[in-house]
């Protein structure tokens, strides 16, 4: 019987440990271009809504500097807030009528199934009459403009994804329990559910 080398074994076992530690090593240089790569995107995606912040800060700190008489002619500019608690019933028929062309031209027209669960009833509900103004005070911020620029396409993006969404769940909410009859929806003949 011969006994086995004990220095060829070491060897051996050295040989297959440095096989490993060379997969490892490859293995995990992969993973550090693979990562350092996403850093890379990471980075660009901050500085880019580090422009768009930026942007909007700029634009708010012109929009607060510039008052009523010194808005732009060309753009938009925000009509004061409807004293809803002062205002009695006849006294809200022209904010009202307002809200109401809006609603009919504007939002029911326009968002589809978001404005499906209004009910007919959103006159009644001063949260609707506030909801209602906000978005249509937004809505003509953002859109009538005379230029589109980055930051105001940005802030449409905002409103159609979250605030329009946000404010249609709270008027669904607010008027499919109130307890006042469904009537149809304007233009379509159909029923509204109370569910």
């Amino acid at each position: 019987m011969t006994t086995p080398d004990p220095i060829a074994a070491a060897l051996d076992q050295l040989a297959a440990h440095d096989e490993q530690i060379a997969w490892l090593d490859h293995r995990e240089a992969g993973h550090h271009t693979a990562i350092t790569e996403r850093l890379d995107e990471l980075v660009e995606f901050v500085a880019r809504i580090g422009r768009t912040v930026e942007e909007h800060a700029s634009a708010l700190t012109r929009s607060a500097q510039n008052g009523p008489d010194e808005a732009d002619a060309d753009g938009y500019s925000p009509s004061p807030a409807p004293a809803w608690w002062r205002l009695a019933a006849d006294g809200r028929q022209d904010p009202v009528a307002r809200l109401r062309a809006w609603v009919e031209q504007v939002y029911r027209p326009g968002y589809g199934h978001l404005t499906a669960t209004l009910g007919s009833c959103w006159e009644s509900h001063d949260l609707c009459l506030y909801g209602l103004d906000i978005l249509a005070e937004l809505w003509s911020v953002l859109y009538l403009q005379p230029q589109r620029t980055a930051a105001l396409l940005s802030a449409q993006a905002e409103y159609q994804a979250r605030v329009l969404p946000a404010m249609a769940d709270q008027f669904r909410l607010e008027t499919s329990g109130c307890g006042h009859p469904r009537g149809p929806l304007p233009g379509t003949g159909y029923s509204r559910s109370s569910s």
